[in-house]
């Protein structure tokens, strides 16, 4: 692994350090938000709405920040964020009395990492692209070692209680986003020095979406499977606690299963470039797409921990090798001076799906129990992965 890292290009340790602290802090809120609302006797069909809120305000300034990035704002779209995060985790802490308040510092909350994953994500792209691939492998697999530490940290704070003090949490939680604000400006220190001129003009919104027939049904392709995962990697946050609930299981061992798939993810990103070199792109984006399909159904299915355990290993193997391939997507097939715009869209296209698809989950979830959301989680990737089959089948 170091010797991997050593062919990282100037600046990347600064920007997989933001984003380690920033998902690691996020993975801790996200359930805790589950377990705020659970404390308030929110049904399981309103958990659909605090997934939901977290990404309202993105869908309508995602495109707008990634203009701002195209435009050389990075340092106030990085600021500005992890500020909002710290905020939102003093108001989670401080002033949820209610259903309302909690729907509102969650969308604060989602503003916030909004900014954050689209500056890391406009800085990894103007990389060579003959390193994308193991660039963003590379980025996502540390994404995916928070992912998989907070979990356990979460378990370990909330040991074998099934519902965890949310006050404990939500610190730990502030702890994180003030290293955030941090790291945010050592990611700005670590930029590659670039002169006035060398930034490519940032394209008007109708240049950028004027691409050629084949690159937009990709571009297209990638933004609905990346809005998929990441859809279903909240879903299972939010819902996976509901279910424990459900069966008696407790929160360690939440916290547990968690980690499996988070690790499954890490595991599945190592060396991410050498398994685009063996099987091609398009063969790995479809995998990945129908074997989440399948694998998110059979959470629904009852099973004893264990057996739980390995399907959620399974889950993140699948799932972990598709999204840093559709970041890839975007980031070649978009020209300079776009990119940004692009990223933004990708991310629109992220948090409406997260903003729609969650009240979608929770009307089933009336009906069917939590097993039931999980079995719409499946159908709609299934739905995603039938729609970008053509797209992915022309990779190389």
């Amino acid at each position: 692994m170091p010797a991997v890292l050593s062919r990282a290009p100037r600046g990347f340790y600064a920007i997989v350090a933001h984003a380690f602290f920033m998902q690691t802090a996020l993975a801790i809120v996200r359930p805790t938000t589950s377990y705020l609302a659970l404390e308030m006797d929110v049904s399981a069909a309103l958990l659909g709405l605090v997934v939901a809120s977290f990404s309202l305000l993105p869908v309508f300034l995602a495109v707008w920040v990634g203009r701002r990035l195209d435009a050389g704002y990075e340092t106030p779209v990085l600021l500005v964020s992890a500020v909002f995060m710290l905020a939102a985790g003093a108001g989670l802490l401080w002033a949820t009395p209610n259903l309302q308040m909690l729907l509102l510092w969650n969308a604060v909350l989602g503003l916030g990492h909004l900014g954050g994953i689209l500056g890391e994500q406009a800085q990894l792209s103007a990389y060579d692209k003959a390193k994308l691939d193991r660039s963003f492998g590379l980025y996502t697999m540390t994404v995916a070692v928070g992912q998989a530490l907070a979990p356990l940290f979460m378990g370990a704070l909330g040991g074998d209680a099934v519902h965890p003090d949310t006050t404990l949490l939500l610190g730990a939680y502030l702890a994180g986003a003030a290293v955030v604000l941090a790291t945010a400006f050592g990611m700005l220190r670590g930029r590659p020095p670039r002169p006035r001129g060398d930034r490519p003009p940032a394209a008007t919104m109708r240049e950028a979406l004027d691409v050629e027939p084949r690159k937009r049904r990709v571009l297209t392709g990638s933004i609905l499977f990346g809005m998929m995962v990441l859809c279903a990697m909240d879903l299972v946050q939010v819902y996976l606690p509901a279910l424990a609930v459900e069966r008696g299981i407790s929160v360690g061992v939440v916290g547990m299963l968690l980690s499996l798939r988070a690790a499954a993810t890490v595991v599945s990103r190592f060396g991410l470039d050498r398994l685009v070199a063996r099987f091609g792109r398009g063969r790995l984006l479809l995998v990945s797409s129908c074997g989440s399909a399948v694998l998110l159904s059979l959470i629904a299915v009852p099973m004893p921990v264990a057996m739980l355990g390995v399907l959620m290993f399974a889950i993140g193997l699948v799932m972990g090798v598709g999204q840093p391939l559709g970041m890839t997507l975007v980031s070649l097939y978009a020209e300079p001076g776009t990119r940004g715009t692009w990223i933004g869209l990708r991310m629109t296209g992220n948090r409406l799906g997260q903003a729609v698809i969650p009240a979608t989950v929770g009307f089933f979830a009336v009906g069917l129990g939590t097993g039931g959301a999980f079995l719409c989680i499946g159908a709609a990737m299934g739905a995603v992965a039938a729609s970008s089959f053509g797209a992915f089948r022309s990779l190389e």
